[in-house]
């Protein structure tokens, strides 16, 4: 018999996460761990990381589902096609927490050339918020780390600020050797977001990651056929939970390409629909993560490894948190990369379960 129990972490940044939407110094993430009466020595864990302001659900959703859970374990594999599809955190994971139950808790979950160490996978240095000289500094840091794709958030400073950053980029390197994304967070609206796109046109930006807030369909769709910069839907995703939604979005919309988020979407299997239908109309995707801990990271990491990536996924978050769980996983030199003779370190479980 499966026993199960949760527990409430609260991840520390190094520095305040600045993005459109605030800034963000504190991270909550829960944890489902779960033990076979026959193995009570083996865990399975699993992470559920929804992210407020973005999530459709809420804190309180999450705690009661976890706490069904717990209850009653007989029925995990089922719930997930039936009322977990609307709790997208949670049902990833009960996903990740039934997948390392099976892998007797080595959190290798998918094992690959990744997970042997001798593949990484290409990923995106990422430049948070903050005053201009500290952007400036940070997109230098990224550059320096060896990131041939650098993404930088837009919307809070001043758009002549963060278009003279990425100016200041493009004198020093070309499209060719430096490609730029930004992500706006639905920073913009109709009367200014057809300036915005002009403007980053000129500077060979690859893409804008949600320019206009979620759920202006009409709008977004008016963009993407009309756009000089290729447009990626992101937060439009979320809540979306259903094959018909997801069709329907993509149909309206025909974005130029996706951002998945597997905690904010519902897991791997959710992740592997929007990808089958997106790339059944020819629309690119690409991976990130919701600034999950590294039990989370590694399920995302691990899945992404499966696909055979080419393009940079936004998967080098794991260095934010002073308090993140020590794992194998290691971004540098712009890629991901899984170290096996690093040992996670799973102490805290254990205590909390004495």
């Amino acid at each position: 018999m499966i026993n199960a129990r949760w527990t409430e972490h609260t991840l520390q940044p190094h520095f305040e996460l600045g993005t459109s939407k605030g800034t963000i110094t504190a991270r909550q993430v829960w944890y489902l761990i779960a033990w076979d009466d026959d193995r009570p020595g083996i865990q399975g864990i699993g992470e559920a990381a929804l992210f407020p302001g973005h999530s459709k659900e809420y804190p309180a959703d999450v705690r009661t589902k976890l706490l069904e859970l717990c209850a009653n374990t007989s029925d995990w594999k089922a719930r997930l096609t039936g009322d977990l599809v609307d709790v997208p955190s949670v049902r990833f994971a009960v996903e990740q927490c039934l997948r390392d139950l099976e892998v007797s808790g080595t959190k290798v979950l998918f094992p690959s050339t990744f997970t042997l160490g001798k593949e990484g996978i290409p990923i995106n240095g990422l430049v948070w918020m903050g005053d201009k000289e500290t952007m400036r500094e940070r997109i230098r840091q990224q550059i320096d780390a060896g990131n041939t794709c650098v993404k930088m958030k837009i919307g809070a400073i001043g758009l002549e600020d963060e278009l003279e950053l990425l100016h200041a980029v493009r004198k020093e390197y070309s499209a060719t050797d430096l490609t730029l994304r930004v992500d706006a967070n639905g920073a913009f609206d109709a009367r200014n977001v057809g300036t915005v796109l002009d403007r980053l046109a000129e500077l060979e930006v690859h893409s804008i990651e949600q320019p206009v807030a979620p759920g202006l369909y009409e709008v977004m769709a008016d963009l993407c056929a009309n756009t000089p910069v290729p447009i990626a839907l992101d937060e439009d995703l979320i809540g979306l939970n259903r094959a018909d939604l997801k069709r329907d979005l993509l149909d309206h919309v025909r974005p130029q390409y996706i951002v998945i988020k597997p905690s904010l979407v519902g897991g791997w299997e959710a992740t592997r629909e929007w990808i089958d239908l997106a790339t059944a109309r020819n629309i690119g995707w690409w991976i990130t993560s919701a600034l999950e801990s590294s039990i989370g990271l590694n399920a995302i990491a691990q899945f992404t490894a499966t696909l055979n990536v080419t393009m940079p996924q936004g998967l080098g978050t794991g260095k934010v948190y002073a308090n993140n769980i020590t794992s194998p996983l290691l971004a540098e030199g712009g890629m991901l990369n899984y170290r096996p003779e690093v040992a996670w370190d799973l102490s805290r479980f254990e205590q909390e379960r004495r």
